[in-house]
């Protein structure tokens, strides 16, 4: 029976290969009784063999050539999507801060973004100021600059950026998986182990490898939270705040005027608040000063008179005997 089924077998062999060397001379044959009538018609008609455009000629050349080098054809490049990590600051002179500032958070919120932190310093009506840092999802975030640059007072200053960390995040997401990979191995040889030392040598490697993937787990969930969500830092400034910037700073006599002016005024305002601050002392204080005063300066009296001798004769005068 073996002896049987080794030869049917054999057998089979040898038809499947008569069989396909058969098809691959008749394949053969026919594309060269093929070429000729191609040849002969390319040469009658050659408008008809232009027509193509030059794209999809040498399309079909460099796939014909990559069969002939023995490559793969047919292989298309995918397009990868673009990370890209959007950043922005912008400075605003708005008439009333507190209401600008609740305006943009209006604005942001209705795109879809959200505030992310927040500083405020008011002094007064005209000189407060508001530090603002939103999150906006990249689709909106033109949108949203543009409103917050002509609906909140006079945009002062503009700054943004991009970043693309496509490579960082193809990096990342192809050590996470050897990451994963390594681990998975390490668990499976630690089933494995006979030894103590061997369980212990193997539990080390893992809590090392498990520390890393952590690590890259971490820097994936930051790289896709700031590639969703582009961030703009808007800072809010009353009309009479004064802005470091080529807008708001003249340059020569006129900015040093400007500039000297402004530290005499504020020196005066810093010098009339420690006044302020401290003339409830003095007056509280004074009478008690003014006791103590008096107390010292009558003591300093009563030990004159005790010191100095009674009047009398001096001694050597016309009554000694």
């Amino acid at each position: 029976m073996r002896r049987i089924r080794y030869g049917f077998a054999l057998s089979a062999a040898c038809a499947v290969t008569l069989l396909g060397g058969c098809g691959g001379g008749s394949l053969s044959a026919g594309e060269s009784g093929s070429d000729a009538p191609a040849m002969g018609s390319a040469q009658a008609r050659p408008e008809q063999h232009d027509a193509r455009r030059p794209s999809e000629q040498s399309t079909e050349r460099s796939g014909s050539q990559a069969d002939g080098d023995g490559v793969v054809s047919g292989v298309k490049a995918t397009r990868q999507e673009r990370q890209v990590i959007y950043t922005g600051s912008m400075t605003v002179r708005a008439e009333r801060v507190p209401a600008a500032v609740q305006q943009a958070k209006q604005i942001v919120t209705a795109a879809g973004g959200h505030l992310s932190k927040e500083e405020s310093r008011s002094a007064d009506d005209t000189e407060d100021s508001a530090t603002l840092e939103f999150k906006i999802p990249p689709a909106r975030y033109a949108e949203v600059v543009g409103r917050l640059g002509k609906d909140l007072g006079r945009q002062l200053s503009m700054n943004q950026g991009a970043q693309d960390v496509t490579l960082r995040v193809a990096d990342v997401e192809s050590r996470l998986r050897s990451a994963q990979q390594s681990l998975e191995s390490l668990r499976t040889l630690l089933k494995k182990a006979d030894t103590i030392g061997q369980v212990l040598e193997v539990e080390r490697e893992i809590s090392g490898r498990q520390a890393d993937l952590e690590s890259l787990q971490a820097q994936q969930k930051e790289l896709a939270a700031q590639v969703a969500m582009a961030t703009m830092t808007l800072q809010l400034v009353g009309p009479a705040t004064p802005v470091a910037g080529p807008d708001e700073e003249p340059a020569g006599f006129l900015g040093g005027l400007e500039a000297g002016w402004s530290s005499l005024v504020s020196f005066v305002k810093v010098a009339l608040t420690v006044f302020g601050a401290v003339l409830p002392w003095v007056v509280a204080s004074l009478p008690l000063v003014l006791l103590v005063v008096y107390l010292v300066r009558r003591d300093r009296a009563a030990r004159a008179h005790v010191v100095s001798p009674p009047p009398g004769p001096k001694p050597g005068g016309p009554g000694e005997g």
